[in-house]
């Protein structure tokens, strides 16, 4: 056992053969030589194409932050418009309410002037209607009155008709002379 751990002593586990060592690194170049001519290109086009995207994504990103401050710019500028223009009509039926009321004033003076002026022209021909009526019965009440006095029947028409002129002509007088 002594002989075997003697041997072992000998040589060191860390430090390896050199045959092992040249068979290694001849290993270790080739693996890297392929790696190097297979797997490093698609790498590299792999982290390219990725690098292209984010690039490409940020682009596309800035793209649409322009265009989608463009467009709010664009629904502002519609906003405030369309604001404007509401404010322009509302002005517009201010003003037409305006011209609706002062027309409807102005037909109800009209129209309260017609009720009066009809109201007028009514009161008058009830007056001459009364005063007709007036006469007639007060003409009549005389002829009788004149005809008890007189002691005479004054049925005659003309005779009548003239005693009831002169009667109602000395009462306007004395009517006139009073005022």
């Amino acid at each position: 056992m002594m002989t075997f751990l003697a041997e072992e002593g000998a040589q060191n586990p860390l430090i390896p053969e050199p045959v092992e060592l040249v068979i290694g690194l001849i290993a270790f170049f080739i693996v890297f030589g392929v790696l190097g001519k297979k797997l490093l290109p698609t790498i590299q086009k792999t982290l390219d194409e990725r690098q292209d995207a984010i690039e490409g994504g940020l682009e596309r990103a800035q793209e649409a932050q322009t265009e989608a401050n463009q467009t709010l710019e664009q629904y502002k500028a519609q906003l405030a418009e369309a604001r404007h223009e509401a404010a322009r009509i509302t002005e517009q039926a201010r003003e037409q309410g305006a011209a609706i009321i002062a027309e409807m004033r102005e037909e109800g003076q009209r129209q309260r002037d017609a009720i009066i002026a009809a109201g007028h022209a009514q009161t008058e021909a009830d007056r001459r209607q009364v005063t007709v009526a007036l006469r007639q019965e007060v003409g009549r009440m005389a002829t009788d009155l004149a005809g008890r006095v007189v002691g005479e029947s004054l049925e005659d028409a003309a005779r009548q008709s003239r005693v009831i002129d002169r009667f109602l002509e000395d009462l306007e007088e004395k009517a006139e002379a009073a005022r």
